[in-house]
């Protein structure tokens, strides 16, 4: 019986003995209704391999599946494993991306410098972009240990596919995907067909093992993953890796099969690579000797199961047009637009005239509700040139009504805030030793009284 992709024959469970129609019983070995039935199919061809087998899946019953276990490899690098929900799971596939010189090769040998010291299985570092002697030197300057380290430099899916099959290596890492290239697929690397196909190819073999596979990728001026949008679809996670204007670096999670995605690494680059940022809560905070200016506010925000306290900052101007514009990166613009509407409404404080420049110290992008109230304390203290108090911090969700709403884990910011040094704390929460603000009128009333 023929088909498009190829033929079906019927192969027995037992002895390996096929034919082409099914039967009851096995003509080879006697067994009953042990026949099943097998595809050959055309197209499933690996490099130097003829055409594979491939059992045909049937629908099985959800309720009789077994649960499948996630087993972690903890990296040694505690806020790389927290943005990957406590580990890298086996048998998963991670992209990294980030900008060219961020440190995601360095992250990355770094991470298998530690894993290599605490397993007897290989793992493999394959390199496409850099020789061997660079990352010997890379090595060497930030004092890893490299003794259990395999190392691959070539740009050949072939190559590495053969490598994997003789080391079988617990840990992979393909530095990175837009280098490697098949022929079944062309000579040009970095092609839409070419990450495709080697990707599946990486990730296929990791899924039929037990072990750990991190690919990093290049990313477009805009800062989105270079390739197609599947190759996104196809890994468990994927990974930003970021940077504000001065050493710090920020790792997280758009998509994480197994684990959160709120979760935020910090690190500070230095001459020996990338250090964890031990107690980041404050990392954000502006230390001045002087007295706060004007269009400063501070608030306690969480990303994912950490508080930092934040400085948002906030500058207006005459518009220098007729339409009055907003610039703001960390902040979304149609967030600023809102709450500078509210205060205009509800306190008769013009912005519609004026330019609104909206920054966060420290270059963290926020998108919280709770950050809200001290973006109209900041917008507020811009605009009249009066400033918060230093020793203030406030949270809450500004509504079109100029009500603040609670926001979860209020008690939480709270203790947060107190502990790095805030006496004042203003915030919707009632059951509180701070100060309770139920509207917009109450806050501006009770901030610049």
């Amino acid at each position: 019986m023929a088909k498009k992709n190829g033929s079906i024959v019927y192969k027995c469970s037992k002895c390996g003995y096929s034919q082409p129609r099914w039967l009851g019983r096995c003509p080879e070995c006697g067994e009953w209704n042990s026949l099943e039935e097998i595809i050959i199919d055309s197209f499933a061809k690996t490099a130097g391999e003829g055409n594979q087998n491939v059992i045909k899946q049937k629908p099985v019953d959800l309720l009789t599946v077994s649960s499948q276990k996630n087993v972690r490899i903890l990296s040694g690098i505690d806020e790389f494993d927290r943005v990957l929900g406590g580990g890298a799971t086996k048998c998963s596939a991670i992209l990294l991306g980030g900008e060219p010189g961020i440190g995601k090769s360095t992250l990355l040998l770094q991470t298998i410098s530690c894993i290599s010291q605490k397993t007897d299985k290989n793992v493999l570092y394959i390199s496409g972009e850099e020789s061997a002697g660079q990352i010997k030197e890379r090595a060497a300057r930030l004092c890893l240990n490299t003794s259990k380290i395999k190392l691959l430099c070539t740009s050949r899916l072939e190559d590495c596919l053969d490598a994997l099959d003789d080391l079988s290596p617990v840990f992979i890492i393909i530095d990175s995907i837009q280098t490697i290239y098949s022929v079944q697929a062309g000579f040009i690397p970095g092609t839409i067909n070419q990450l495709k196909y080697c990707a599946n190819e990486f990730i296929s073999w990791v899924k039929e093992r037990e072990s750990v596979l991190i690919m990093t990728a290049h990313v477009t001026k805009e800062g989105t993953i270079a390739g197609p949008k599947s190759l996104e679809h196809m890994v468990d996670t994927v990974i930003s890796f970021e940077r504000n204007n001065d050493d710090i670096r920020f790792l997280h999670a758009q998509k994480n099969r197994f684990g959160s995605v709120d979760e935020i690494g910090i690190f500070c680059m230095t001459d020996k690579g990338l250090v964890a940022v031990q107690d980041p809560s404050s990392l954000f905070l502006t230390k001045r000797k002087t007295e706060q200016p004007a269009g400063v506010a501070c608030t306690p925000v969480f990303e994912g199961s950490r508080v930092f306290l934040v400085e948002i900052q906030a500058l207006t101007v005459p518009a220098k047009a007729s339409i009055s514009r907003i610039y703001s990166e960390k902040i979304d613009n149609g967030r600023i637009a809102r709450i500078s509407a509210v205060i205009e409404k509800r306190c008769g404080l013009c912005f519609s005239d004026q330019d609104i420049y909206v920054n966060v110290a420290g270059g963290i992008k926020l998108s919280e509700s709770s950050i809200d109230a001290a973006i109209a304390a900041a917008l507020y203290s811009a605009r009249t040139d009066i400033p918060v108090k230093a020793n203030m911090a406030i949270f809450g969700e500004l509504s079109l009504a100029g009500e603040i709403r609670n926001v979860v884990k209020s008690k939480q910011r709270i203790k947060a805030a107190e502990n790095l040094g805030f006496t004042k704390v203003l915030s919707p929460e009632e059951d509180c030793k701070q100060d309770q603000i139920c509207d917009i009128k109450q806050l501006v009333k009770k901030v610049f009284s």
